[in-house]
Order: C-alpha cells, then structure tokens, then sequence
C-alpha cells in the first residue's frame, strides 16, 4: 500500500527551480504498489492495446493548448495493459504523437511478457503543471507540453514523442538536481529492486527495438526514466 502522505508534503524550491532534494523515505526505498488505474479495464485477461486519434475530451484533461508544438489532431489516445507491482493487470493510458503510437503498443507488449512491473500510466493533468513538488511521484508517462524554463524550446514530451517510464525507481541526476527529489535512493543501480531499468534489460531492449534512445546513455547526465524517438 502507498504511504497515506503521498503527494501531499511540498517540497522548498531551489535556486535550481525544481524541490529541495532529500533522502528518500524509508517507505519509498523499495516502492512496490500501485496507484487506481485511470481508465477502464481494457478487455480480456492478457495483453490488450487501444489506440486512435485522441477525442476532445481526452485534449481537454491533458496539457495540450494551442502554443504547444504539435496539433491536437496529431495525437493519440493511447491505452495498453500493464502489470503492475501488486501482480495483476492493470490498464493505463497515454497520449502519444500518431507517428509513434503503434511502436510505443510494441514496447508495452514486450514489457507484458517480460512482467515487468509499471505503477501507474495516466495522462498529465494541467493542473500538476501549477503544483509545488512533492518528489515522489511515478507516473509513466508521455506527453507533458510545457516550455523550458526560460520558454526558449519545447521538449520531445510536448512533441510526443519521449516517454518516462517509472521515474522514481529510474531518477534523473544532473549536479545536485535528482529528479523525482525524494528518489536518490535509486540511484544506487548496486542495489537492483523491481521497477528499475538497467542497459541488458527488457525495458531498453524493448525501445532499442523500435530505435529508441534511453537516457541512461547519455554523457553529460543520467536520465534512466527517459527514451525518445531522437534519443535526445
């Protein structure tokens, strides 16, 4: 079970602009649980995918607005079944640029033969965008539309065409900056707990498959969550 705090102590923000980073809690420190699926069960009792042109109710809970680098009418709605922590099948959602939809299907079949686990996949509400970071969340997940801090780009998100695959047990590291913040445990790749990805593993076979880049190859900075269509 999720620890009845979750998601409700804000973290300071930092010069950095992101939460103030801090040792993670005892709770979190081999997380295996899984938050309600956001979408009705998908039907039948194994793998099961949906996928079509994302309808105007699906844009309007999403992070979509007109400024963002892709049109509405180019994104997805995305719905696959995974398995989650608890053992059991679950059925999440994404949206997804409509070039890439039906590899992102792909991955998720590999991922379901390879059981590996996933917490939650859901769409990114506006309003997560306004929220103070709290550092322990875990969505799978792939199109946020935002803009750098200085608003200069867009990242592959906003395009969706990148996706996050279990954040917190696959943190980002730049410097001082962990991202989720309370998730620095996991950075310790020694200490393998189920949720992590790893370079021989399923998760990076599956996106290498359809020519994925992974984060955790980068130089200048470990991003382990993170694959993208540019490998960027």
């Amino acid at each position: 079970m999720p620890p009845d705090w979750l998601f409700t102590r804000p973290l300071p923000v930092t010069d950095t602009g992101f939460g103030e980073v801090r040792p993670t809690p005892r709770e979190l420190r081999v997380r295996q649980f899984n938050l309600p699926d956001s979408v009705a069960p998908l039907p039948g009792a194994g793998f099961a995918s949906r996928v079509g042109q994302a309808p105007a109710k699906v844009i309007a809970r999403s992070t979509w607005k007109p400024a963002c680098p892709v049109r509405a009418d180019q994104l997805d709605w995305v719905r696959v079944t995974y398995r989650g922590f608890d053992g059991r099948r679950h059925s999440g959602e994404l949206l997804a640029h409509e070039d890439v939809s039906a590899d992102l299907v792909t991955v998720f079949r590999a991922l379901w033969k390879a059981r590996f686990p996933i917490e939650e996949m859901r769409i990114t509400e506006p309003r997560e965008l306004d929220l103070k970071p709290t550092g322990d969340g875990n969505n799978t997940g792939v199109f946020v539309c935002r803009p750098t801090p200085d608003e200069s780009a867009y990242s592959a998100h906003a395009r969706g065409l990148a996706i996050d695959v279990n954040p917190f047990q696959n943190p980002y590291r730049r410097g001082e900056v962990v991202i989720p913040e309370l998730a620095s445990s996991y950075l310790n790749r020694q200490r393998e707990r189920p949720g992590m990805i790893f370079d021989d593993g399923p998760v990076v076979a599956a996106f290498d498959a359809i020519g994925w880049g992974w984060g955790g190859r980068y130089r200048n900075l470990t991003d382990l969550h993170h694959f993208s269509r540019s490998g960027r």
